[in-house]
């Protein structure tokens, strides 16, 4: 019986990934870019002399980078088609150069801008093609392809803080990580055009997109990516200033991260079609805010971990989860536009986050910033709330 289960739950999986392989990859290969970006800011902090403060705000770049990519992501899919993915991947490789020029603490705001509107696009192209992809299937694929994210997320953090520890500094990581992102443009290639069958229910879309379902899921959004990324790019400083870690220890904070996350995500492909994607995201947000509040009250590495795990599993599939069930709320016509200005708003969290996290923690200390990421994350308690008192999207 068990063993039935098993086959039904992998075979799940293995049926998920090759409809969704393209973008499966692409999540793969952002994810390597931010596990490694976040073992390499206390290496960025240091060639810069930038302060916590500085820094922090040097991030607000990537959050306008990352909106404009949000806005132009409907276009660039429907301009660029099936070669989307490469071109954005390829792209990315190109800006993930810059950290090698940046000297001084001025250098870094416009450094992630570039890079911000570079992995941004590369990684909602590949969200707006699960989407589809989904509607055409009509299973679920949003937190597999994220379990990928994760996967290499954390892969990236644990052997980029070894590169580290052996001496590898910016010069060296951000080319490797460049060529790695050209592996993926090739993974991410597709032979047939991302299209959607047209039906009669399409004359009934709505004009107008429909706002009352997108900004309750761009709440959740917010709040997940702004948790995740300050935890991710300021945990390894976190343990390697205030906990007394080595140089390169500091990487297990965003490996724990990742990889408590690709975890969750998996198991959250089968308890999201078993509870609902309403009720996996209010849990989620309770666990996160437990996590966030125990990291903030770690005295020992061990603690600490604790709380970016259970941050982890809280942040894990509130992302994938919202973005399928925003997906549930609209009409297919507004479907693309919709989820991308969800996140256009969403993903500014991923970077203002972290910018008021180091604005936080100039003035207050870490510990206090991690305070405010627990208050931040419990505003997706009622966010849950008022979506679900929205309704579905009407059929006809």
């Amino acid at each position: 019986m068990s063993g039935n289960i098993s086959n039904g739950i992998f075979g799940g999986f293995a049926r998920a990934v090759a409809m969704s392989r393209a973008p499966f990859m692409a999540l793969g290969g952002t994810g390597v870019v931010w596990g490694a970006f976040a073992t390499m800011v206390p290496a960025l902090k240091a060639q810069t002399g930038a302060t916590d403060a500085q820094f922090g705000l040097a991030l607000l770049g990537s959050a306008t980078g990352g909106m404009i990519a949000m806005y132009l992501a409907p276009y660039l899919l429907a301009l660029f088609k099936h070669r989307t993915l490469p071109i954005l991947a390829v792209f990315a490789a190109m800006m993930l150069q810059i950290p090698l020029l940046v000297s001084a603490p001025w250098h870094l705001f416009p450094m992630m801008v570039a890079i911000g509107l570079a992995v941004a696009s590369f990684d909602i192209g590949a969200n707006l093609r699960i989407s589809q992809l989904e509607a055409q299937s009509g299973l679920h694929l949003m937190n597999i392809n994220h379990a990928n994210f994760s996967l290499f997320l954390g892969i990236a953090a644990i052997l980029t803080g070894l590169m580290r520890g052996v001496g590898w500094g910016i010069p060296q990581v951000f080319p490797l990580i460049g060529v790695i992102l050209l592996g993926f443009a090739w993974l991410c290639r597709e032979e047939k055009e991302p299209a959607e069958v047209e039906s009669e229910e399409d004359s009934a879309a709505p004009a107008r997109l429909p706002w009352a379902a997108i900004l309750p899921v761009a709440v959740m959004l917010f709040v997940s990516f702004m948790g995740e990324n300050a935890i991710e790019s300021w945990s390894a400083l976190f343990l390697e200033r205030e906990l007394g870690g080595a140089p390169g220890q500091g990487g297990f904070g965003p490996a724990m991260l990742g990889f408590i996350m690709f975890i969750f995500r998996l198991m959250g492909q089968v308890t999201t079609q078993r509870f609902g994607e309403a009720r996996v995201v209010l849990f989620s947000g309770v666990m996160g805010v437990i996590g966030a509040l125990t990291l903030s009250q770690s005295m020992t590495q061990a603690v600490a971990l604790l709380g970016i795990a259970l941050t982890a599993i809280g942040m894990a599939v509130i992302v994938p989860t919202a973005t399928s069930l925003l997906g549930k709320h609209v009409h297919k016509r507004h479907r693309s536009f919709a989820v991308s200005r969800a996140w256009m708003i969403g993903f500014a969290g991923f970077f203002v986050g972290p910018s008021v996290i180091g604005l936080i923690s100039e003035s207050y200390g870490l510990r206090i910033a991690f305070l405010f990421v627990a208050a931040m994350v419990a505003l997706i308690i009622p966010a849950v709330w008022r979506l679900e008192r929205a309704g579905p999207a009407p059929k006809t």
